[in-house]
């Protein structure tokens, strides 16, 4: 079949139809600038998190689109992991880059494997105990099983996982899906895909060349459906080349790549069932890398958008006739291989056919896209501003930065030692090159750093009869709970209370708030994401982003399960960990009422009954302001807690059975029924 070519029909209008397809696209997959804070806040997450782990952990690395800087609906999360003193050589060689004593050598057998394949022999006598369990012996070699390595790694960050492709997979709190593979590293760049620096003339540019031929590349646990080893071979995967290769995107290619991933999932792929959706977004992200290299489109630009979306989409057109899909980096790789041939090739083809056809009518399918082409085609002469700044005002800039920054802040604490060490890490960064956004996270993570040190710390020596050293701890606490309040928003306060709280010092507690609550109440604080748009550019526009942190900003309060914060919480700490979730996240407000009723029932018995009633008010009537749906059960059960504590068991009652008919979030449903049983 020849290749397709652009009808007059779509050639009309093109360019202003792509106009209004970049207005509406920017708000679904980003602006450049919101694309750029999403990487840049992740890196510097990713490279502190990184730079602080010991020999014997994972180094970790997300993957996938959400790295690449998507945040569309139904995006999953990607992460790949593995261990720096198990590296793989393609040669012997190379064995004298390394220290064989200190790390177990892994060499890449591809003789017998389909290109973009290979087995991995272990050289060295001894290895850890996951890749000794995973062993074969084949041709006198002791080879590492991908399907046993698979089995055993599955569950390794998430114990719920079961094995998808490479990965193990599973739900976030029955709200994000993931993908966990536990793979293999390799510091040097595949002689099988040596022909793709060679064909790098135009794009990328000769740095980024360089720079991803320096970071090698990886091994997922899976073979070849088609080879002859397939419980036992290792997929070369390119996941860091291609992140840096999305990076290296102008802002339109990135568009295109998005909207072809769009049209995959609701024109290409919709009403079919899984095993109908033969193609996914890895073949969208290919056909774009082979277009921008090839220079068919030699200006990306947005009034070019639809027609960039329209030669990818022949290219893909042309690769289901032809039934090849040549991987980008090792061609001879066809990755339709194994699923897109005989009777479902044809049915694809036809499928696809039939939106070629009907040419960028075809995108009317689309209910993301619909209103933008129907916006053009009633209104042929409206005129389209694509001037980025005015398709994303500064608060919704704020609230989305701020989402993220507060999204991927989830470094664990498992002791004093590793907070500190991340301290020290992040002190480090300090004086590196850094982009406004990463200098923010840096900020944000710093006091979370110090909130987990001061309550780790407390733990450590609330019991001690060393009246000295408990002084010590507690005076280098309260310094490190008081430097929050320099780097964190305003409900980082709030740590401060509990502190004073649990140390039996309510009236600092209630000092701080008192203070606390009269910020909150300012008309211009924006919650998680809810904000009056007016009162916050009037009162902080134009401000920096660590001055919007500081005075007009609440995030929900963080609690590491395995750190305790305040006694009255331990029965839902215990039980959220033991169901496999690190932290609980609390309402600020729900959080400042608690303490002030925990407080002031020693103080004032008075106040801690109006106290009581702000937070019942709150929990029974707010409609999603200051309490999302995601942390009722947590309020109704503190609401509980409090009332129990008064003495109002028929009330605590309500709302510990409310707390049982909220999605289950936390998953405290054990400690809820515990409370009940307590009640008699």
């Amino acid at each position: 079949m020849d290749s397709p070519s652009i009808t007059p029909q779509i050639e009309t209008g093109i360019q202003h139809m792509s106009e209004s397809m970049f207005v509406g696209l920017c708000p679904i997959v980003g602006t450049s600038q919101q694309v750029a804070m999403r990487r840049d806040v992740i890196d510097i997450m990713e490279m502190v998190t990184n730079k602080a782990r010991t020999s014997n952990q994972n180094t970790v690395m997300m993957s996938g689109s959400r790295r690449e800087g998507f945040r569309m609906k139904g995006s999953d999360v990607d992460f790949m992991y593995w261990f720096n003193n198990q590296p793989v050589i393609w040669d012997l060689s190379q064995t004298q880059f390394y220290n064989v004593h200190r790390q177990f050598l892994i060499l890449s057998v591809s003789s017998e494997s389909p290109p973009g394949f290979t087995l991995l022999q272990l050289l060295t006598p001894r290895a850890g105990n996951r890749v000794t369990s995973a062993l074969v012996t084949m041709n006198g070699g002791r080879y590492i099983s991908s399907y046993k390595y698979r089995e055993i790694t599955c569950s390794d960050i998430n114990p719920n996982s079961t094995v998808h492709g490479p990965c193990g997979s599973g739900v976030l709190r029955g709200v994000v899906e993931y993908d966990d593979a536990h793979c293999f590293v390799c510091d040097f760049w595949p002689p099988s895909a040596s022909s793709w620096i060679a064909r790098c003339h135009i794009w990328p540019q000769p740095q980024v060349v360089r720079d991803i031929v320096r970071s090698g590349c990886h091994f997922v646990a899976i073979g070849h459906k088609l080879g002859n080893h397939e419980s036992n071979e290792w997929r070369i995967s390119f996941s860091l080349a291609e992140q840096k290769l999305v990076y290296s995107m102008n802002h339109c290619q990135f568009l295109t790549y998005g909207l072809l991933k769009l049209f995959l999932k609701e024109v290409i792929n919709n009403g079919l069932g899984d095993n109908e959706k033969l193609l996914c977004s890895y073949h969208m992200k290919t056909a774009v890398f082979w277009m921008i290299q090839q220079n068919t489109i030699p200006n990306w630009c947005s009034q070019n958008l639809l027609k960039c979306f329209w030669y990818c989409f022949k290219l893909i057109l042309k690769w289901v006739y032809e039934g090849v899909c040549p991987n980008f980096f090792i061609p001879e790789n066809n990755m339709f291989l194994s699923n897109i041939h005989g009777g479902a090739q044809n049915r694809l083809f036809v499928r696809l056919f039939g939106f070629y056809e009907k040419g960028l009518a075809s995108l009317l399918h689309s209910p993301s896209l619909r209103s933008y082409i129907i916006n053009v085609l009633y209104n042929p002469r409206l005129s389209i501003c694509t001037d980025e700044q005015t398709l994303v005002s500064e608060i919704e800039f704020d609230t989305k930065m701020f989402e993220e920054i507060y999204g991927v802040n989830s470094i664990p604490a498992s002791d004093l030692y590793f907070i500190i060490k991340h301290l020290n890490t992040v002190e480090q960064f300090i004086v590196s090159p850094l982009t406004q956004y990463q200098v923010l996270m840096l900020q944000v993570l710093t006091a979370s750093f110090l909130h987990r040190a001061a309550f780790t710390l407390q733990n450590m020596y609330s019991n001690t009869t060393e009246n000295k050293l408990m002084y010590i701890a507690d005076r280098m606490s309260c310094h490190m709970l008081k430097l929050t309040t320099k780097f964190g928003c305003i409900s980082d306060r709030l740590y401060i209370a509990m502190y004073y709280y649990k140390t039996l010092r309510y009236t600092e507690a209630l000092s701080v708030i008192e203070m606390t609550k009269v910020d909150l109440a300012q008309p211009y604080v924006m919650y998680n994401w809810t904000v009056d748009t007016e009162r916050y550019t009037e009162a902080v526009g134009g401000q920096s982003w660590s001055t919007k942190l500081r005075h007009a900003v609440a995030w929900g309060i963080k609690l590491d399960n395995r750190i305790i914060y305040i006694n009255e919480l331990m029965t839902e700490q215990m039980v959220s960990l033991q169901n496999h979730l690190p932290t609980l996240f609390i309402p600020p407000l729900v959080v400042l009422h608690m303490l002030e009723f925990l407080c002031y029932r020693h103080t004032d018995t008075m106040r801690a009954q109006t106290a009581l009633n702000d937070l019942q008010v709150l929990v029974h009537h707010d409609q999603g302001l200051y309490v999302s749906v995601e942390l009722r059960d947590i309020s109704w059960q503190i609401l509980g807690i409090c009332q129990q504590i008064s003495g109002n068991l028929r009330s605590a009652l309500y709302s510990y059975q409310q707390s049982l008919r909220q999605y289950p979030f936390h998953k405290i449903q054990s400690a809820t029924l515990m409370r009940i049983h307590e009640l008699g």
